[in-house]
């Protein structure tokens, strides 16, 4: 008689609104229920499935942001991160098998994709880990704006710039990748995921004004014209008399025209990274601009090459965003001579308005730099630097994460970095039809991790619009950069790279203190 499989039994919390629910593990796969009965296990995975696709979004503060882990009683972010740690390194080698997107025999396509979308968002970080909890003594810093989360104001504050940010995670259900069947990018592409994100916050600081937030829910009367007329009000009759009919002659308020102009701005960005084929920033096309590295879909993506792949898809999509440039630093540093030639090279012919006018005589820019923090851990002494970094106006976050787990870093508290996690596996949504959902898309829940579990491998990000914009952004960052100046994480350097300097541009002299040989600063 064969040996009867053994169980576990692990409870989690569901990151939309909170419910808990039981998963039982064996050797092949997971079955998670909310209560008892019996299943198949075919009913039991799409049972879960569609409700962490469907369920309620709990839109109360409170809810999501707890204060003080100590009058909840709540554990420590030590004991989660410890706890998080065990059960990654029990899973690490289960399931890979699953990740090829190899169909099995003896497996159903459809139960093979919920299986695989199952497990990656049980092992990745949503599984056994209770919703990050925020102290109210020290300030929380999101991408150059602060948070004292002892005032009310500030709270809400950091309640709707979070949930402003674009949220990009692994989605199923797909268009098949060309060249393979790949219909979810579940267990590899954490890294494409986590540069989109970084790329959707620069685009929203391209095409939206400063200090936008996302309303999480429209009011329905936003002016007069959406008022009905009653009698006896203003522009209807009194005295019982019927209302006249003056709604010809009523205007949307400019408020509200604003309103409506944004949010169709805002839905754009979204729609640029929607899972299919003639999405420009999309994991489809992301995956075949990969392939002239090398890579293919089913690999691992690391921060420096998503970085170059970024560069290329925004300059493949400049007749739709013609005025935005992007440079990628070469062996830690930026050559300001190349970064001005890129921003003063004219639009492509044709080109939409989107983003600022053709004639503009600078292209806004996003820096990327990918450096290397240490060697097989992050170097403390980094740090404080990274701290200052965030801080910036400036930053638009960093594609880094922890060792085979990338995420995408956009503040810290104390010490602890707060990020957006892509391994939640979500359906993907139809973003070419009228008024889609926006809701997958935004986060509401923010998550930390400790700056010691921090790959040293990462990519920073950086955005400046305007000519002024940018040489302030190169004075604050080098300035930031001063922490460390014995070995700094990257520099600036006046003149041009040996792969674009000419015959008659002059020699290329180190803009920052510290040491005039670049090779000093490529941390091995």
């Amino acid at each position: 008689m064969a040996a009867e499989p053994s169980f576990k039994n692990i409870s989690f919390i569901d990151p939309k609104d909170g419910t808990r629910w039981r998963a039982v593990r064996n050797r092949r796969c997971w079955l998670c229920g909310g209560g008892g009965g019996v299943a198949t296990r075919e009913e039991r995975i799409g049972s879960v499935m569609d409700h962490w696709s469907s369920g309620p979004v709990d839109q109360n503060t409170d809810d999501w942001l707890h204060v003080s882990s100590e009058s909840l009683g709540a554990r420590s972010n030590e004991e989660e991160e410890q706890q998080e740690e065990q059960q990654e390194q029990e899973g690490e080698g289960e399931g890979e098998e699953e990740r090829g997107g190899e169909q099995k025999e003896d497996r159903p396509p459809k139960l093979k994709s919920k299986l695989v979308s199952a497990w990656n968002s049980l092992k990745y970080g949503w599984s056994l880990k209770q919703k990050s909890h925020f102290g109210k003594s020290s300030p929380v810093i999101i991408l150059g704006q602060s948070f004292q989360l002892n005032q009310s104001v500030d709270r809400e504050r950091f309640h709707y710039s979070f949930s402003s940010l674009l949220w990009l995670t692994y989605r199923r259900g797909f268009p098949a990748l060309a060249g393979c069947s790949l219909t979810t990018d579940s267990g590899w592409g954490c890294v494409l995921r986590t540069g989109q994100m970084l790329l959707a916050q620069s685009l929203l600081l391209h095409l939206l004004p400063p200090g936008w937030t996302w309303s999480l829910g429209y009011p329905g009367v936003r002016d007069d014209l959406d008022l009905p007329s009653t009698p006896g009000g203003r522009g209807g009759g009194g005295g019982g008399r019927a209302p006249r009919k003056s709604s010809s002659r009523r205007r949307r308020s400019l408020g509200s025209q604003l309103d409506l102009r944004l949010e169709a701005s805002h839905r754009r960005v979204v729609s640029w990274f929607g899972d299919h084929a003639a999405a420009p920033f999309g994991v489809h096309r992301l995956v075949e601009l990969g392939r002239s590295s090398g890579k293919r879909a089913g690999d691992w993506y690391g921060p420096s090459i998503v970085a170059h792949i970024l560069r290329k898809a925004v300059a493949a999509a400049s007749a739709d965003i013609p005025n935005l440039a992007v440079y990628v630093a070469q062996d830690c540093t930026i050559y300001l001579e190349d970064v001005r030639r890129l921003c003063r090279e004219p639009p492509s012919r044709g080109g939409s308005l989107r983003g600022g006018s053709p004639s503009s005589s600078w292209k806004s820019i996003l820096l990327l730099v990918p450096v290397r923090l240490g060697g097989q851990d992050l170097n403390p002494d980094y740090i404080s630097c990274v701290k200052k970094l965030l801080m910036l106006d400036c930053c638009v976050g960093i594609i880094g994460g922890k060792p085979k787990h990338s995420l995408y870093f956009i503040g810290f508290q104390e010490d602890h970095l707060l990020y957006l996690d892509p391994h939640y596996c979500q359906p993907t949504v139809d973003v070419k039809r009228d008024n889609f959902p926006l809701e997958s898309f935004h986060c509401r829940y923010p998550r930390k991790i400790s700056f010691s579990r921090m790959d040293p491998s990462c990519t920073f990000g950086f955005y400046a619009k305007k000519q002024k914009d940018f040489e302030s952004m190169c004075s604050a960052v080098s300035e930031a950069l001063s922490t460390f100046a014995k070995y700094p994480m990257f520099i600036f350097s006046e003149g041009h790279s040996e792969e674009t300097r000419g015959p008659s541009d002059p020699p290329t002299q180190t803009g920052t203190a510290g040491s005039s040989s670049v090779d000093e600063f490529v941390l091995l």
